[in-house]
């Protein structure tokens, strides 16, 4: 019934359809299983990508060939570029999406790709050979062969939904859980651990009194998230904020008692950076409000996404509670909130390309993995989509560095450091933030994608002509001068001191008050250059010029760090007979195997003079 494929991919969550597009894109034969082809890249969580940090990752999926980019771009009725008053290490870009158009594009991408095929099943175990995997089984017992298989199994894995004392299985609002893998996974020697998220209720937009709340408006120039021709956001719809308030708190203490946080019956660690409104009102006792975000799902849509009111209290309770939030005095709710429980697997079991230790060819990505967020499993599956393709041709290996990209510090972290709370990513957690900043992750990323098949030439192409014209306008700045009686009334007008001698527009860039288009107004030579450049690449040079200093450190720093991944420690090394090292690094090392000597130094328990102790060893 079944040919044999190069890979399978077990789950179309938003991990899923990376790591089939990208595998497919690059040649292989692939196989998307998933229990509901009605429901491919849902968004079951709020209508919404990028952020914080996770907006440079969506924009690294798209620098690789991968698609979260564009289908965001496709389909999202509102765009911010969050933190502009921070340096640009911070800028980062969100959308709110049209839900139900996101998933039906992904769903055309993902059928436009002649090497993907569908099916509709829960696969319930694996099928392994010599501790490799070399396909997977499914509730109707059919057998499906592959060279690889990926596992993005989400919050589906024994899902367990709360509502008040009520639970039920689920993998999410009206879907039936995945049940047989963790069991299966758990017999080949595995670990795994139990964890938690939550989604709020859904709302009726016509039963809203917006004339009390504040409106959210999108940019006034909305950017986007792809390097590519994708349309540009011509109307927008806007978002609302209200807050909570005493009478919302006390409404909802009445049904603590009867919740699954916190009488013990879910026994998963939730997000500690997205927490339930039970959750605020608890640890945070001194607060007496808490914002509340109301997003649109979609264009037409009246159905709107509470964000910040996140619960699994009973579902009175939360309709009284929520009817007290200004605004919302006569709300109607599509559904209540919930919280959901699931299997993750630690990922200190995993290899640095998301391959598993214990059985080779098998690679898991996304909230199996322990993360949280559409864009962190995205970025897992783009990277296990690659690495699956590559192993089923028998190819090195991709793997990003921290220094090269937020999806390397991403996975970085969970293979060395592992995760027992819902692991979501920030900038504070990259110390080379500088150098992966959302504007440049097409110049970091795109020639690598390119060199393994991912990303096309004509991305290619597009990449060498942003370096080559920001280099120009770069040059030029350094070369084109001004006099003080040229500029002077225009740095007084600017609150900027006065020139005393002829200098560069190069140094002008440098002070922190002024931006290269107010130059345009003293160099006509520069608003000549500028015209008919894009605004990307006018960016990009004006960042390398006011941030050179910074980036230059960076680099510096990169470098004495790649020093010591360039020193590799074979896998079958004894560090039981190094008794230098502390008894913790032991066992860490010995469990992790790391795969250079930099590696092991971001080992959660790995000392410094553990790391000396190593060198010595290796002779360095």
């Amino acid at each position: 019934m079944f040919e044999k494929y190069d890979v399978i991919v077990v789950g179309a969550g938003h991990a899923g359809c990376e790591a089939a597009h990208a595998a497919a894109t690059m040649g292989s034969k692939v196989l998307l299983a998933t229990m509901n082809l009605q429901t491919i890249a849902q968004m079951s969580c709020n209508p919404a990508m990028g952020g914080v940090a996770k907006g440079q990752i969506v924009r690294e999926i798209d620098a690789l060939g991968g698609m979260s980019g564009i289908i965001s771009d496709k389909t999202m009725i509102q765009f911010r570029m969050l933190n502009r008053s921070k340096g640009p290490a911070m800028w980062s870009p969100r959308c709110q999406s049209d839900r139900f158009r996101f998933s039906e594009e992904w769903r055309w991408a993902l059928e436009a790709n002649p090497n993907i095929d569908f099916w509709q099943e829960m696969v319930t175990g694996l099928i392994t050979e010599d501790k490799r995997a070399i396909g997977v089984i499914t509730s109707l017992g059919l057998k499906i062969y592959a060279d690889t298989v990926v596992l993005t199994n989400g919050t589906f894995l024994n899902g367990l939904i709360h509502i008040g004392e009520k639970n039920f299985g689920g993998g999410r609002a009206g879907e039936k859980a995945s049940v047989g893998l963790t069991a299966d996974l758990e017999k080949l020697g595995f670990e795994s651990g139990r964890m938690k998220t939550g989604t709020p209720p859904r709302v009726d937009k016509r039963s809203i009194d917006f004339s009390k709340m504040e409106e959210q408006l999108g940019n006034e120039n909305p950017e986007k998230f792809s390097y590519t021709d994708t349309p540009s956001l011509k109307e927008q719809r806007s978002c609302w904020i209200s807050w909570t308030n005493q009478e919302v708190h006390d409404e909802l203490k009445k049904g603590f008692d009867k919740s699954p946080m916190f009488n013990g019956r879910i026994r998963g660690l939730g997000p500690r950076y997205c927490p339930s409104v039970e959750d605020k009102i608890n640890r945070f006792a001194d607060k007496d409000r808490h914002q509340i975000f109301l997003e649109p799902e979609g264009w037409d849509s009246v159905e709107m996404y509470v964000n910040g009111f996140s619960t699994s209290l009973p579902e009175d309770i939360q309709y009284n509670a929520i009817r007290k939030i200004p605004g919302f005095e006569n709300v109607k709710m599509f559904r209540p909130g919930y919280a959901i429980e699931y299997d993750y697997f630690p990922p200190t079991q995993l290899k640095l390309t998301l391959e598993t230790k214990l059985v080779e060819n098998l690679y898991f990505a996304g909230q199996i993995n322990g993360t949280t967020g559409y864009e962190e499993a995205a970025s897992q599956g783009l990277m296990a989509g690659i690495n699956a393709h590559l192993k089923s041709k028998k190819k090195e290996p991709f793997i990003l560095k921290r220094n090269e990209a937020y999806i390397g510090v991403l996975i970085d972290d969970l293979i060395n450091k592992g995760t027992d709370e819902p692991y979501r990513m920030f900038t504070s957690r990259a110390e080379f933030r500088t150098l992966l900043r959302q504007d440049n992750a097409d110049i970091r990323l795109t020639p690598k994608a390119h060199s393994i098949g991912l990303a096309s030439v004509e991305r290619l192409e597009r990449v060498k002509v942003k370096i080559e014209q920001s280099e120009e306008i770069y040059s030029s700045l350094q070369n084109m001068k001004v006099d003080p009686s040229e500029a002077n009334g225009f740095l007084e007008s600017n609150s900027s001191s006065s020139l005393r001698e002829r200098t560069t527009l190069y140094n002008l860039l440098k002070r922190p008050e002024l931006n290269i288009d107010q130059l345009r107004e003293v160099s006509p030579d520069l608003d000549s250059l500028l015209a008919s450049t894009d605004n990307e690449v006018i960016q990009q040079a004006e960042i390398k010029v006011k941030y050179e200093r910074y980036i230059e450190k960076e680099l510096q720093m990169a470098e004495k760090m790649n020093k010591l991944e360039n020193l590799s420690i074979n896998p079958d090394f004894d560090y039981e007979k190094l008794t230098s090292l502390s008894i913790e690094a032991r066992h860490k090392l010995k469990d992790i195997k790391p795969a250079t000597l930099g590696q092991a130094s971001r080992i959660s328990g790995v000392s410094p003079a553990d790391i000396s102790v190593l060198m010595v060893y290796l002779g360095r």
